[in-house]
């Protein structure tokens, strides 16, 4: 029975992997056929003759990992929890609690309840633990626990979970949910229109659509697009989203492959919505894929103002191919290049430095390209914007702030210790970037800097050597500057900080719905970018 049930695992993989290797077959069928018979006899005598027992599934599953570490991030195995979250986030309906949720080290928090959601009318609140799913503790569930939250619209789950301390239980009522591509458009004064794309999913351009015509029906004569946080999504979403400001038949993005079938161009098919709306788009580091497909085509075509930081630059274009029992493969299948020809991919995963990581495009290898107007735009390195409003953060505290949950779980105990009269004129101090960073000293935090990282390990080899009694007065020393240095840093990151912490505050009071109409207030790149389209001389010299 059980060399039955071995059996019944290799015939899918070997199927698998026929499938795709169909193209590299016709070029060298017996060097892959090869690899195949080694793989699958490896697998074989590995399973039934090791001392131990094996567990053919999660072998498996490391060896597809590890093959597919060697090529980029974005070329993954995904099984069927996988494939449903990318059918949800393409689609954006679910049926479930209605709130974005973490889970992390055997926790279940909610991270954000969507308003009028059931979540939100049961009570739940951001920075909830969710111990136990009807009877289920959620310590001791070995999937992810998320899934017990979703059912079929009008089932009744009961949860027990934690606020600040306390244990308390709630009855929640599933629902069908409509995650929204356009969370909220508006205007921004009497004559500007202010849109956030959020996500690039099938209803991405019908929405947009929609809040264009709506925004210009209430008298906008100029429109702020904002893209920044965006991920991307849906390729041909991000021609129909360019195609609402330009005319048909313009070229918007092609894609290039090694297989002929993939090599695509991509032209607008529809009547655009205003070809001469003065546009700003706005992008950072987090702008990614369609975000960048938008952003860079309409800066070549000179049709927007790009404002913000250079966005994130991914350059690679996937598509999921089916695998048996539900599973499929995302696999990179091409670049894509802006209409100016650039390919604006900034890591290069085909070569790695020696930690294994993919290598950044220099600077000075960046090629130069031209907009319609023949403005210089480049490569290599995402798209960057007319306007720039500073770098994206990706320190290394911002990183760990943010992977430890520490800012999240800060906005948690403020929103419960403080009293907010009117959230539009609310403001973080000096003070409590105080209390915040003791805050972080009581929760023991520390980030670790690659230079730090490099003293450790020579430290190390110094005591292998026995050359450490020479050398540890001065490795003390200049562990005790770098813990001085990292202290600066904090500070000199305090406004992003402050940004970061201020937007979570919000959130909790007004919804992500609130948070939109307190950035048109206090938000920095919004004011710039109502600031070039008041001046439609400002704008227009930005676009020669």
């Amino acid at each position: 029975m059980k060399n039955l049930l071995r059996k019944r695992v290799l015939i899918p993989i070997i199927a698998s992997v026929l499938f795709l290797s169909t193209t590299a077959f016709k070029n060298d069928f017996f060097e892959i056929a090869k690899q195949i018979e080694i793989f699958t006899t490896l697998f074989k005598e590995l399973n039934m003759n090791y001392v131990d027992e094996t567990n053919p599934g999660d072998l498996m599953d490391t060896a597809i990992k590890s093959m597919l570490e060697d090529l980029d991030p974005y070329t993954r195995f995904m099984n069927e929890q996988d494939v449903e979250a990318a059918r949800i986030n393409n689609t954006g309906d679910y049926t479930g609690i209605g709130a974005k949720v973490r889970t992390h080290k055997n926790k279940l928090v909610i991270v954000e309840p969507y308003k009028d959601y059931p979540a939100d009318k049961a009570g739940l609140k951001a920075g909830d633990e969710i111990i136990k799913v009807g009877d289920i503790l959620v310590e001791n569930y070995k999937d992810d626990a998320g899934n017990l939250l979703k059912g079929s619209p009008g089932t009744a789950i009961n949860v027990t979970y934690k606020r600040q301390g306390k244990t308390q239980t709630a009855t929640i009522n599933r629902a069908e949910v409509e995650i929204k591509a356009v969370p909220h458009f508006s205007l921004v004064d009497d004559k500007t229109g202010y849109i956030v794309l959020s996500q690039f999913n099938n209803k991405a351009s019908t929405e947009t659509r929609y809040a264009l015509r709506d925004l210009k029906a209430q008298g906008a004569e100029r429109i702020i697009l904002d893209l920044r946080g965006n991920p991307g999504g849906l390729l041909h979403e991000a021609v129909n989203i360019v195609n609402l400001f330009v005319p048909k038949g313009q070229l918007v993005v092609t894609t290039k492959s090694k297989v002929k079938k993939y090599n695509r161009t991509y032209y607008t098919k529809n009547a655009p919505i205003d070809t001469d709306i003065p546009l700003v788009v706005l992008i950072d580091g987090s702008s990614a894929s369609a975000s960048e497909i938008v952003s860079g085509s309409l800066q070549d075509l000179d049709r927007a103002v790009i404002v913000g930081s250079r966005s994130f630059g991914k350059g690679l274009v996937q598509r999921p191919k089916p695998l048996t029992y539900g599973t499929q493969v995302k696999i990179t299948i091409s670049r894509y290049y802006t209409p100016s020809g650039r390919c604006i991919q900034a890591l290069d995963y085909w070569h790695r430095d020696e930690k294994g990581e993919a290598v950044r495009v220099k600077q000075e290898n960046y090629n130069e390209f031209k907009t319609k107007n023949g403005r210089k735009v480049f490569d290599g390195g995402g798209v960057f914007p007319d306007v720039n409003l500073g770098n994206s953060k990706k320190t290394p505290i911002i990183t760990s702030l943010t992977n430890d949950n520490l800012i999240f779980d800060y906005a948690t105990n403020y929103y419960y210790n403080n009293t907010l009269n009117d959230i539009n004129t609310f403001k973080l101090s000096d003070s409590d970037f105080s209390n915040f960073k003791d805050y972080l000293n009581t929760n023991n935090f520390s980030f670790e800097t690659d230079t730090e990282k490099k003293l450790y390990k020579a430290m190390e080899s110094a005591q292998k050597e026995a050359l450490d009694d020479d050398i540890t007065n001065e490795f003390k020393s200049l562990i005790q500057r770098l813990n001085n240095v990292k202290t600066v840093v904090f500070d000199e990151n305090k406004d992003y900080l402050l940004k970061l912490l201020t937007n979570e505050i919000v959130k909790r009071h007004v919804y992500r719905e609130g948070l939109y109409d307190y950035l048109k207030i206090h938000d920095e790149p919004i004011k710039k970018a109502t600031e070039i389209l008041k001046n439609p001389s400002t704008y227009s010299n930005y676009l020669r």
